[in-house]
């Protein structure tokens, strides 16, 4: 078994902390950019609108996460103490939330720049999107935070900073299985989309994503006392109309391939 005692914190000048969460987060968004200035370069596009197009992401992502996070898993506690909602640095961020974030973000961007439709957008967000969600979910490893489930396999981490309880790395399980959907993604849009506005890439690596992490759910401890005794977690429930609706856009996204 592993014994995981890691400090959240690389560097600490006093007034300044750098943190690995944040620059996993920071490395996932640059590595994504330019893969985006590649796809953009590639197809004959106008890159310039990326910087606007990354600030949309990231404040859907930073927004919507937050927002996730207060009204899924804790929303009458946020209801009587709104102020709460702000302070982020206490931690309490949903991908399901930076999901639906990215969306609106996306969408907007699309309205304000006409000559890109939201699915082409969306088709090249989901490759970069899932690349950078395994990056964070390293950040969650150093962070010592959204544990496994306890158990006596041999690969097993013991997060010190927490308990002596053996449990599964579920952020390592998270972030690998991000790392081969991003492999799948970027093979497909090479190989396969020719570049054409169909929503292929989209609802695939949507599907994927919570498809993975509908059942990864089953290894990770629940993250708030209300899951306790329920069948499926909060994670697990809200994963599922991601998965059906991705599963639709691909099979029309099919259909239209066909027409």
């Amino acid at each position: 078994m592993i014994t995981w005692n890691v400090s959240p914190e690389i560097i600490d000048f006093g007034f300044l902390k750098l943190r690995w969460y944040g620059l996993m987060f920071l490395a996932g968004f640059t590595i994504g950019l330019r893969i985006m200035r590649w796809m953009f370069k590639r197809e004959g596009r106008d890159a310039s609108v990326l910087d606007s197009l990354l600030m949309h992401m990231v404040t859907g992502t930073i927004i919507g996460s937050r927002l996730g996070h207060c009204l899924f898993y804790d929303p009458s506690y946020y209801f009587s103490n709104p102020l709460k909602i702000f302070a982020i640095w206490e931690g309490g961020l949903a991908s399901h939330g930076g999901a639906i974030g990215v969306l609106i973000a996306c969408a907007i961007f699309a309205r304000k720049n006409p000559k890109f439709s939201f699915l082409w957008i969306m088709d090249r967000i989901a490759v970069v999107t899932v690349l950078t969600g395994s990056f964070i979910r390293i950040g969650n490893l150093m962070n010592s935070e959204i544990l496994g489930r306890p158990t006596d396999v041999p690969w097993a981490f013991i997060f010190t900073r927490v308990d002596q309880v053996p449990r599964h790395p579920a952020q390592l399980y998270e972030s690998l299985s991000y790392l081969i959907i991003f492999t799948i993604s970027i093979l497909t849009y090479r190989f396969y989309s020719k570049g054409k506005n169909t929503g292929l890439l989209f609802s695939l690596v949507t599907g994927l994503i919570f498809f993975s992490r509908f059942f990864i759910e089953f290894y990770k401890e629940n993250q708030e006392a209300f899951e306790k005794g329920m069948i499926l977690n909060m994670g697990q429930i809200l994963s599922i109309p991601f998965v059906l609706v991705s599963l639709w856009l691909f099979i029309r996204a099919q259909r239209r391939k066909q027409a």
